[in-house]
């Protein structure tokens, strides 16, 4: 996932009150964190394949994952936040929600009014 995809995804991420963050894996390597309410972490899609997938994280170890989505690595931006919406972490192999979540308040974009500071006037 390119930089400004991820920054694309994590806006509307937080729009429907998600608190998701773009994750800096490594030197363009960008993906999306989303913090869960029991301090577990979900890491999607750092690791360069073309399909979507998660890490499930507490204190730096793994404690779930999210396979692959088939057909995921022709998702449009709306089918990958449907997907990260939609996925229920609960167990330790999440799996797709059968009911959507109830709509949450919306969160601030990440950064705030120093955006385009942090992100070098990319945007």
């Amino acid at each position: 996932m390119d930089e400004k995809r991820a920054l694309k995804v994590v806006d509307r991420l937080r729009e429907q009150g998600i608190d998701a963050h773009v994750e800096r894996a490594s030197t363009y390597v960008f993906g999306v964190r989303v913090q869960l309410r029991d301090g577990r972490n979900a890491v999607w899609d750092t690791d360069g394949t073309l399909g979507l997938e998660a890490q499930v994280m507490r204190n730096g170890m793994l404690v779930g994952f999210v396979p692959q989505l088939e057909g995921s690595e022709d998702f449009d931006d709306e089918q990958t936040i449907a997907a990260i919406a939609g996925t229920d972490y609960d167990k330790p192999i999440a799996t797709r929600r059968t009911t959507p979540l109830p709509p949450a308040a919306p969160l601030p974009r990440q950064g705030g009014v120093f955006r385009r500071f942090l992100g070098g006037f990319r945007e």
